[in-house]
Protein backbone atom coordinates (compact mmCIF):
# COMPACT_ATOMS: atom_id res chain seq x y z
CA UNK A 1 0.00 0.00 0.00
CA UNK A 2 2.78 3.00 0.57
CA UNK A 3 4.79 2.00 -2.87
CA UNK A 4 1.31 2.41 -4.14
CA UNK A 5 1.01 5.85 -2.80
CA UNK A 6 4.59 6.88 -3.32
CA UNK A 7 3.80 6.27 -6.96
CA UNK A 8 0.51 8.12 -6.94
CA UNK A 9 2.11 10.66 -5.57
CA UNK A 10 4.90 10.41 -7.91
CA UNK A 11 2.31 10.36 -11.15
CA UNK A 12 0.54 13.16 -9.57
CA UNK A 13 3.95 15.60 -9.50
CA UNK A 14 4.61 14.51 -12.89
CA UNK A 15 1.45 15.64 -13.71
CA UNK A 16 1.81 19.09 -12.43
CA UNK A 17 5.23 19.61 -13.58
CA UNK A 18 4.12 18.33 -17.28
CA UNK A 19 1.15 20.74 -16.58
CA UNK A 20 3.53 23.86 -15.89
CA UNK A 21 6.18 23.23 -19.13
CA UNK A 22 4.83 25.85 -21.64
CA UNK A 23 3.64 24.65 -24.78
CA UNK A 24 6.07 24.75 -28.04
CA UNK A 25 5.47 25.89 -31.35
CA UNK A 26 5.11 23.91 -34.54
CA UNK A 27 6.23 23.62 -38.16
CA UNK A 28 4.17 22.98 -40.96
CA UNK A 29 5.41 21.81 -44.69
CA UNK A 30 2.60 23.17 -47.27
CA UNK A 31 2.64 24.72 -50.38
CA UNK A 32 1.18 27.13 -52.92
CA UNK A 33 -0.05 27.83 -56.71
CA UNK A 34 1.83 30.51 -57.89
CA UNK A 35 0.52 31.89 -61.64
CA UNK A 36 3.94 34.17 -61.64
CA UNK A 37 5.76 30.95 -61.83
CA UNK A 38 3.37 28.37 -62.59
CA UNK A 39 4.17 26.01 -60.43
CA UNK A 40 3.50 24.95 -56.76
CA UNK A 41 5.50 26.43 -54.63
CA UNK A 42 6.14 24.87 -50.80
CA UNK A 43 7.42 26.58 -48.17
CA UNK A 44 7.50 26.20 -44.01
CA UNK A 45 6.12 28.02 -41.69
CA UNK A 46 6.70 28.10 -38.02
CA UNK A 47 3.12 28.99 -35.80
CA UNK A 48 3.70 29.96 -32.21
CA UNK A 49 2.24 27.86 -29.32
CA UNK A 50 -0.49 29.84 -28.72
CA UNK A 51 -1.86 29.77 -32.29
CA UNK A 52 -4.52 26.77 -31.64
CA UNK A 53 -5.17 27.97 -28.64
CA UNK A 54 -6.17 32.14 -29.39
CA UNK A 55 -8.44 31.42 -32.60
CA UNK A 56 -8.72 35.00 -33.02
CA UNK A 57 -5.21 36.68 -32.06
CA UNK A 58 -3.01 37.65 -35.05
CA UNK A 59 0.78 37.80 -34.90
CA UNK A 60 3.76 39.69 -36.58
CA UNK A 61 5.32 37.80 -39.45
CA UNK A 62 9.36 36.84 -40.51
CA UNK A 63 10.42 35.54 -43.88
CA UNK A 64 13.40 33.88 -43.14
CA UNK A 65 15.62 32.83 -46.46
CA UNK A 66 17.65 29.87 -47.10
CA UNK A 67 20.87 29.46 -48.49
CA UNK A 68 22.23 29.05 -51.85
CA UNK A 69 22.00 25.04 -52.46
CA UNK A 70 19.10 24.84 -50.34
CA UNK A 71 15.33 24.49 -49.80
CA UNK A 72 12.30 25.96 -47.40
CA UNK A 73 13.61 22.91 -45.21
CA UNK A 74 17.10 24.11 -44.12
CA UNK A 75 16.31 26.19 -41.50
CA UNK A 76 13.69 23.93 -39.74
CA UNK A 77 16.16 20.75 -40.50
CA UNK A 78 19.75 22.69 -40.56
CA UNK A 79 19.34 25.87 -38.87
CA UNK A 80 16.95 24.04 -36.06
CA UNK A 81 14.49 26.61 -36.50
CA UNK A 82 11.97 24.92 -34.29
CA UNK A 83 14.49 24.88 -30.99
CA UNK A 84 15.58 28.20 -30.99
CA UNK A 85 11.93 29.67 -32.22
CA UNK A 86 10.61 27.64 -28.57
CA UNK A 87 13.32 28.37 -26.91
CA UNK A 88 13.91 32.39 -27.04
CA UNK A 89 9.56 32.83 -27.32
CA UNK A 90 9.60 30.43 -24.07
CA UNK A 91 11.97 32.15 -22.17
CA UNK A 92 10.51 35.52 -23.16
CA UNK A 93 13.45 37.10 -25.19
CA UNK A 94 10.80 37.35 -28.15
CA UNK A 95 7.35 37.37 -28.51
CA UNK A 96 5.56 34.98 -30.46
CA UNK A 97 5.30 35.24 -34.23
CA UNK A 98 5.14 33.14 -37.56
CA UNK A 99 8.33 32.62 -39.05
CA UNK A 100 7.97 31.38 -42.78
CA UNK A 101 10.49 29.94 -44.88
CA UNK A 102 9.94 30.21 -48.55
CA UNK A 103 11.52 27.88 -51.22
CA UNK A 104 13.72 28.97 -53.49
CA UNK A 105 16.17 26.39 -54.55
CA UNK A 106 14.75 23.63 -56.34
CA UNK A 107 14.28 25.56 -59.92
CA UNK A 108 16.55 28.52 -61.22
CA UNK A 109 17.55 28.93 -57.62
CA UNK A 110 17.58 32.59 -57.01
CA UNK A 111 15.78 35.31 -55.08
CA UNK A 112 15.77 37.82 -58.06
CA UNK A 113 13.34 38.31 -61.05
CA UNK A 114 14.88 36.61 -64.45
CA UNK A 115 13.34 36.70 -67.85
CA UNK A 116 11.59 33.55 -67.08
CA UNK A 117 11.61 33.09 -63.44
CA UNK A 118 9.99 36.43 -61.97
CA UNK A 119 10.62 34.90 -58.37
CA UNK A 120 10.87 37.92 -56.41
CA UNK A 121 6.87 39.39 -58.32
CA UNK A 122 6.06 35.80 -57.10
CA UNK A 123 7.71 36.75 -53.33
CA UNK A 124 5.33 40.25 -53.00
CA UNK A 125 2.44 39.59 -55.31
CA UNK A 126 1.75 36.21 -54.22
CA UNK A 127 3.51 34.40 -51.50
CA UNK A 128 2.92 37.83 -48.76
CA UNK A 129 -0.50 38.26 -49.85
CA UNK A 130 -1.40 33.92 -49.76
CA UNK A 131 0.35 34.32 -46.44
CA UNK A 132 -2.04 36.84 -44.96
CA UNK A 133 -4.80 35.33 -46.32
CA UNK A 134 -4.37 31.98 -44.92
CA UNK A 135 -2.78 32.62 -41.40
CA UNK A 136 -3.37 34.65 -38.85
CA UNK A 137 -0.93 37.56 -39.74
CA UNK A 138 -1.14 41.11 -38.77
CA UNK A 139 -0.72 42.35 -42.07
CA UNK A 140 1.18 46.14 -42.31
CA UNK A 141 4.93 46.94 -42.53
CA UNK A 142 5.48 47.42 -38.45
CA UNK A 143 4.64 43.78 -37.86
CA UNK A 144 6.46 42.23 -40.90
CA UNK A 145 10.40 41.49 -41.31
CA UNK A 146 12.81 39.68 -43.69
CA UNK A 147 15.92 37.90 -42.69
CA UNK A 148 18.16 35.11 -44.55
CA UNK A 149 21.65 33.60 -44.73
CA UNK A 150 24.03 33.58 -47.59
CA UNK A 151 22.18 33.85 -50.96
CA UNK A 152 19.08 34.63 -48.63
CA UNK A 153 21.31 37.11 -47.02
CA UNK A 154 21.39 39.25 -50.08
CA UNK A 155 17.79 38.05 -50.70
CA UNK A 156 17.03 40.02 -47.53
CA UNK A 157 19.05 42.98 -48.20
CA UNK A 158 17.31 43.74 -51.66
CA UNK A 159 14.37 43.09 -50.87
CA UNK A 160 14.47 45.95 -48.07
CA UNK A 161 15.85 48.36 -50.84
CA UNK A 162 13.09 47.36 -53.56
CA UNK A 163 10.47 47.34 -51.07
CA UNK A 164 11.06 49.57 -47.64
CA UNK A 165 7.51 50.22 -47.16
CA UNK A 166 7.02 46.83 -46.70
CA UNK A 167 9.20 45.27 -43.94
CA UNK A 168 10.46 46.71 -40.19
CA UNK A 169 13.62 45.28 -39.99
CA UNK A 170 16.07 43.01 -42.28
CA UNK A 171 18.37 41.18 -40.68
CA UNK A 172 20.92 39.22 -43.30
CA UNK A 173 23.59 36.45 -41.69
CA UNK A 174 26.66 36.21 -43.62
CA UNK A 175 25.14 37.66 -47.10
CA UNK A 176 26.33 37.05 -50.53
CA UNK A 177 25.67 40.21 -51.87
CA UNK A 178 27.34 40.30 -55.10
CA UNK A 179 29.50 38.08 -57.69
CA UNK A 180 32.22 36.63 -56.35
CA UNK A 181 34.87 33.80 -57.98
CA UNK A 182 34.56 31.03 -55.29
CA UNK A 183 36.24 27.63 -55.69
CA UNK A 184 33.30 25.50 -54.85
CA UNK A 185 31.38 26.62 -58.02
CA UNK A 186 31.79 25.20 -60.88
CA UNK A 187 32.69 27.69 -63.82
CA UNK A 188 31.68 25.52 -66.48
CA UNK A 189 28.07 24.91 -65.46
CA UNK A 190 25.84 27.42 -67.70
CA UNK A 191 23.33 27.94 -64.57
CA UNK A 192 26.11 28.44 -62.11
CA UNK A 193 27.08 31.40 -64.26
CA UNK A 194 23.49 32.13 -64.89
CA UNK A 195 22.79 32.73 -61.03
CA UNK A 196 26.00 34.56 -60.92
CA UNK A 197 24.81 37.07 -63.78
CA UNK A 198 21.55 37.53 -61.47
CA UNK A 199 23.37 38.36 -58.42
CA UNK A 200 25.52 40.53 -60.03
CA UNK A 201 22.44 42.03 -61.46
CA UNK A 202 21.06 42.19 -58.06
CA UNK A 203 24.11 43.59 -56.40
CA UNK A 204 23.35 44.91 -52.76
CA UNK A 205 25.97 47.04 -52.43
CA UNK A 206 25.65 49.18 -55.83
CA UNK A 207 21.86 49.38 -55.33
CA UNK A 208 22.41 51.09 -51.67
CA UNK A 209 25.22 53.26 -53.07
CA UNK A 210 23.14 54.71 -56.07
CA UNK A 211 20.23 55.21 -53.82
CA UNK A 212 18.51 58.75 -54.80
CA UNK A 213 18.08 60.67 -51.46
CA UNK A 214 14.11 60.15 -52.15
CA UNK A 215 14.88 56.26 -51.86
CA UNK A 216 17.25 56.80 -48.99
CA UNK A 217 14.67 58.58 -46.82
CA UNK A 218 12.19 55.62 -47.19
CA UNK A 219 15.37 52.80 -46.35
CA UNK A 220 15.78 55.01 -43.15
CA UNK A 221 12.28 53.25 -42.02
CA UNK A 222 13.50 49.90 -42.12
CA UNK A 223 16.18 48.20 -39.13
CA UNK A 224 18.91 47.39 -40.70
CA UNK A 225 20.98 44.39 -38.94
CA UNK A 226 24.66 43.09 -40.29
CA UNK A 227 25.97 40.22 -39.00
CA UNK A 228 28.76 38.11 -40.12
CA UNK A 229 31.54 35.71 -39.17
CA UNK A 230 35.21 36.99 -39.09
CA UNK A 231 36.14 33.83 -40.78
CA UNK A 232 33.21 34.06 -43.51
CA UNK A 233 34.18 34.93 -47.26
CA UNK A 234 31.48 37.30 -47.42
CA UNK A 235 32.92 39.24 -44.83
CA UNK A 236 34.46 42.14 -47.02
CA UNK A 237 31.09 42.56 -49.15
CA UNK A 238 29.21 42.99 -45.85
CA UNK A 239 31.97 45.22 -44.39
CA UNK A 240 30.88 47.30 -47.74
CA UNK A 241 27.55 47.19 -47.60
CA UNK A 242 27.74 48.84 -44.13
CA UNK A 243 30.18 51.06 -45.27
CA UNK A 244 27.47 52.54 -47.07
CA UNK A 245 24.90 52.57 -44.82
CA UNK A 246 27.27 55.16 -43.25
CA UNK A 247 27.79 56.61 -46.39
CA UNK A 248 24.40 57.25 -46.51
CA UNK A 249 23.58 58.31 -42.74
CA UNK A 250 21.57 55.75 -42.75
CA UNK A 251 20.97 53.81 -39.41
CA UNK A 252 22.28 50.39 -38.52
CA UNK A 253 23.70 47.73 -36.21
CA UNK A 254 26.78 45.03 -37.45
CA UNK A 255 27.93 42.39 -35.04
CA UNK A 256 30.95 40.59 -36.43
CA UNK A 257 31.33 37.28 -34.37
CA UNK A 258 33.62 34.29 -34.03
CA UNK A 259 32.75 32.02 -36.97
CA UNK A 260 32.44 31.16 -40.84
CA UNK A 261 29.96 30.07 -43.21
CA UNK A 262 28.84 27.73 -41.25
CA UNK A 263 25.58 26.25 -39.70
CA UNK A 264 26.98 26.62 -36.07
CA UNK A 265 27.21 30.04 -36.74
CA UNK A 266 23.37 30.62 -38.31
CA UNK A 267 22.15 28.82 -35.93
CA UNK A 268 23.54 31.38 -33.45
CA UNK A 269 22.02 34.15 -34.96
CA UNK A 270 19.04 32.72 -34.69
CA UNK A 271 19.23 33.70 -30.86
CA UNK A 272 20.40 37.10 -31.39
CA UNK A 273 17.77 38.00 -34.55
CA UNK A 274 14.19 36.45 -32.71
CA UNK A 275 14.75 38.99 -30.07
CA UNK A 276 15.80 41.67 -32.01
CA UNK A 277 13.53 41.73 -34.89
CA UNK A 278 10.92 41.49 -31.88
CA UNK A 279 11.73 44.63 -30.26
CA UNK A 280 11.76 46.26 -33.41
CA UNK A 281 7.95 44.87 -33.82
CA UNK A 282 7.47 46.73 -30.31
CA UNK A 283 9.11 50.04 -31.33
CA UNK A 284 7.60 51.09 -34.46
CA UNK A 285 4.56 49.57 -32.80
CA UNK A 286 4.55 52.23 -30.05
CA UNK A 287 5.52 55.37 -32.31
Amino acid sequence: MKKFTIFLILGMLAIQVFAQMPASGRIEYSSMPSEILGVEREFAVYLPKSYDTYRTKKYPVLYLLHGGGDTHTAWPEKGRLLDAANQVINSKAAEEMIIVCPEAGKINMNYFNDTEWRYEDYFFEELIPYIESNYRAIPDKNHRAVAGLSMGGGGTLVYAQHHPEMFAAAYAMSGYLYRMNLSFLDPNDPETEKRQQIVERNNAVKLLQSASPEKVNQLKTVDWFIDCGDDDFTYNANIEFVSALRAKKIPYQLRIRDGGHTWEYWNSALYIALPHITNVFRDVSQE
